[in-house]
C-alpha cells in the first residue's frame, strides 16, 4: 500500500464517513492539533521518565488516537469510531489527584520550565490549550462529542501537575513566577 493517494492534493481531506473538507476546516485544525499533542508527547515519553508517569502518559497517547477519530467523524457518520467518554476523563482526574498528593501545594504561579522532562510537558499542555480553543471554534460550526472538550481541558490540568510532578521526582524546583515589581 502506498503511503500517498493524492486526493490531498486540492487542499481538500476526508473525514470518517466519506465527506470531504477543506484541509484548513476547523475540524481538520482542531483533531491536527491533537495529532501535534500526541507528538509533543512522544518527545517526552523519549526521556527520561519515571515508570508510574511513562504508563499514564503513554495512555494519554493513546486516548488522543481516540479524541483524533472521534473530532474526525461527524456525529452523523456511518462508520463507527471509539469516542471519549465520561470514563476517560474520571481517569485523568484520578491521575490528576495521585500526582498532586505529592507535591507541595502551589502558592505562586510558576514559569514553565524546570528538568527537561516537566519542559516538555509544558510545551505539552500549551499544545493542549491550543486544541481546546480549536475544538472550542469548531463546536460553533457543528455538534461535537461534549466529552471531547472535557476531556482536553483536564488532559492540560493532568500535563500541568505532572510537569511538576517531574521536577519533584527529578529533585528540581519549580520557578515561580516574580512579577517586576517584587523582583526590584
Amino acid at each position: 500500500m502506498k503511503i500517498y493517494t493524492r486526493t490531498g492534493d486540492d487542499g481538500t481531506t476526508g473525514l470518517f464517513g466519506g465527506d470531504r473538507v477543506a484541509k484548513s476546516h476547523p475540524r481538520i485544525e482542531s483533531y491536527g492539533t491533537v495529532d501535534e499533542l500526541n507528538a509533543v508527547l512522544g518527545v517526552a515519553l523519549a526521556g527520561d521518565v519515571p515508570d508510574q508517569m511513562r504508563a499514564v502518559l503513554t495512555r494519554a497517547q493513546n486516548e488522543l488516537f481516540v479524541l483524533g477519530a472521534d473530532l474526525a467523524t461527524p456525529s452523523n457518520a456511518r462508520p463507527y469510531v471509539p469516542r471519549i467518554t465520561g470514563a476517560h476523563v474520571a481517569a485523568l482526574e484520578a491521575d490528576i489527584d495521585a500526582f498532586d498528593a505529592d507535591l507541595p501545594p502551589l502558592k505562586h504561579f510558576i514559569l514553565p520550565g524546570g528538568s527537561a522532562l516537566a519542559a516538555h510537558l509544558h510545551v505539552a499542555r500549551t499544545v493542549c490549550r491550543r486544541a481546546e480553543r480549536l475544538v472550542v471554534e469548531a463546536a460553533t460550526q457543528e455538534p461535537f462529542n461534549e466529552h471531547a472538550l472535557v476531556y482536553l481541558n483536564r488532559l492540560s490540568d493532568l500535563l500541568f501537575v505532572a510537569a511538576r510532578w517531574a521536577n519533584h521526582a527529578h529533585g528540581v524546583a519549580d520557578v515561580p513566577w516574580v512579577p517586576e515589581k517584587e523582583a526590584s
